[in-house]
């Protein structure tokens, strides 16, 4: 990380340890309290906080405890005590039993010091550390198999603590390696491996006082500004760490000791909780990095300096102690500002330098010769989708002749049933002969076939009516016993003189050679096509 830091600071002292440890979940508290005795003996002391009213619980055993005892509180109510016992510390779990004292011996950690670590964010666990010369011994005290078991040794002499996530994996430690003080982080999943945390320069001492895991905030104690000062960072951010002024007030020192809960993704929303020691006293201050400024409030009478809490909803909790009040709580909720994101760095605007101009402009000549472009070849018309889809102008219609008048029907004979021709007798009717054509149509009859007395009757009308012979020039007169067709010019119907039926035109075709019996069908049957000059007129 880089820093954005001012000149001109003083050199705080050395942070002042708390004298009321809550658990992590805010449900209890541990502290050692004196007998009013003449003697001034210390005791354990758990403080219930997640009732409605606080309360006390005295936790003394059979003797006395010593002022250096470490007391760590429990989610479930048991208060861990590190006791020195000449050169080694012992381990025990104390709850209440009764009118008096439960007390359950954890084991023995062999070192010439041992500091307990926050409470590990689950609130079970509990963590401690044995610092030497060149190495610190990380221990768990309570929450493994059986009793305190070591866990990791971390090169150079470790001290704080905090921890950087709610699973209890990560934590921060501050490292004195090769002359300088940097943080580090330690993995207790991966056997305590350790990697840079806080670096703001290569030889600056860089210590991590608070983290919040939900907002990622960070509070740094770092000499980078050319002092000691403390300045605040977001984990796992790019931007650099910045030193407030408001954190560096005249003649006074602050020490940060509670963080705002549940911000999750905003720290420049979290609020932190200050004590403030100066020439008269001791008081509260409170900051959030979005409103940049320090405001200071009057502790509360009795407070036990440095031990606080917030709530996820920004009250703050303060436990005091006085005569009349032994266990209490001081709720201070303030009205902190909306939260203003940090304007924008205005950017000065560069002067655009002069145009001048800078001589006449010359002709770029190529280094090679450019050959000259072929010319293209000319397009073909297209005609266009008009002309493709042109329609021709109507053509006149021609007139159609007027059909020549129909000859009037004439009998010529009494009206006789159709009869069919004899066998082997082969008939040929030619109608609409045009002008100019042979007026004479040939029948062949066979010699065979008897005379008849009605068809020489109407032989002899016919001739009457102006009809030719029948037959060659050379035929007999009376070789024929049947009277020619009349031949007609002009378009018409001629009756044939074998088979007298005007019902329908004779085929121009030959039939067969034996003809089959006429079958009549139950409809009439279907008649072919035939032009509207030549539509045969049906008989009356």
């Amino acid at each position: 990380m880089t820093i954005c830091a001012t000149e001109g600071a003083a050199a705080p002292t050395r942070p002042h340890r708390a004298t009321l440890t809550i658990a992590a979940d805010g449900s209890y508290a541990a502290r050692l309290a004196r007998h009013d005795d003449a003697a001034g003996s210390w005791f354990p002391e758990r403080w219930t906080l997640g009732g409605p009213e606080p309360y006390a619980v005295p936790l003394q055993g059979t003797q006395p405890e010593e002022p250096d005892s470490a007391l760590l509180p429990l989610a479930d109510g048991r208060v861990l005590i590190a006791r020195r016992v000449a050169d080694r510390f012992a381990v025990s779990l104390l709850y209440p039993a009764g009118p008096g004292t439960g007390e359950l011996l954890l084991g023995a950690v062999e070192a010439p010091e041992l500091t307990l670590l926050p409470p590990a964010p689950d609130g079970t666990r509990g963590y401690a550390l044995a610092p030497a010369a060149d190495r610190t011994t990380l221990w768990l005290l309570h929450g493994g198999a059986g009793g305190p078991e070591r866990v990791a040794e971390i090169p150079g002499r470790c001290s704080g603590g905090a921890w950087l996530d709610r699973a209890g994996r990560l934590l921060a430690l501050d490292r004195e390696w090769a002359g300088r003080t940097k943080a580090v982080t330690v993995d207790l999943e991966r056997g305590g491996e350790t990697g840079p945390l806080l670096q703001i320069t290569q030889d600056s001492n860089d210590r991590l006082l608070l983290a919040d895991p939900d907002s990622g905030l960070l509070l740094v104690r770092s000499d980078a500004p050319g002092q000691d000062r403390i300045g605040w960072g977001v984990l796992g951010s790019h931007l650099p760490v910045r030193f407030p002024e408001c954190l560096y007030p005249a003649g006074a020192t602050v020490t940060p000791f509670a963080m705002q809960p549940r911000q999750m993704l905003a720290p420049e929303g979290c609020a932190v909780a200050f004590r403030v020691d100066g020439a008269h006293g001791t008081w509260l201050g409170v900051w959030r990095p979005s409103v940049r400024q320090l405001r200071q409030f009057p502790a509360p009478r009795g407070w036990l300096t440095g031990a606080g809490l917030w709530t996820a909803g920004g009250e703050l909790l303060l436990p005091h102690t006085t005569a009349a009040e032994p266990c209490g709580v001081a709720r201070l909720r303030m009205a902190l500002p909306p939260v203003t994101p940090e304007p924008a760095p205005r950017r000065e605007r560069v002067a655009e330098p002069e145009r001048r101009p800078v001589g006449p402009l010359r002709a770029v000549v190529p280094e090679r010769a450019v050959r000259a472009a072929a010319p293209a070849q000319p397009a073909r018309t297209v005609e266009p989708p008009q002309a493709a889809w042109t329609v021709e102008p109507a053509r006149a219609a021609v007139p159609v002749a007027a059909a020549p008048a129909r000859r009037p029907w004439q009998l010529v004979g009494p009206l006789l049933p159709v009869r069919q021709p004899p066998a082997g007798v082969r008939t040929w009717t030619r109608v609409g002969v045009p002008p100019g054509a042979p007026a004479a149509v040939r029948v062949a009859l066979p010699a065979e076939v008897p005379p008849r007395a009605d068809t020489e009757a109407a032989t002899g009308a016919e001739g009457d009516a102006g009809a030719g012979p029948v037959g060659g020039p050379d035929a007999a007169p009376n070789a024929a016993p049947y009277a020619a067709p009349e031949v007609v010019h002009g378009g018409g119907i001629v009756p044939d003189g074998v088979e007298i039926d005007n019902r329908s035109t004779s085929s121009a075709q030959p039939p067969g050679a034996e003809p089959e019996p006429r079958r009549i069908a139950e409809h009439p049957p279907l008649c072919r096509p035939v032009p509207l000059q030549q539509a045969p007129l049906a008989a009356r």
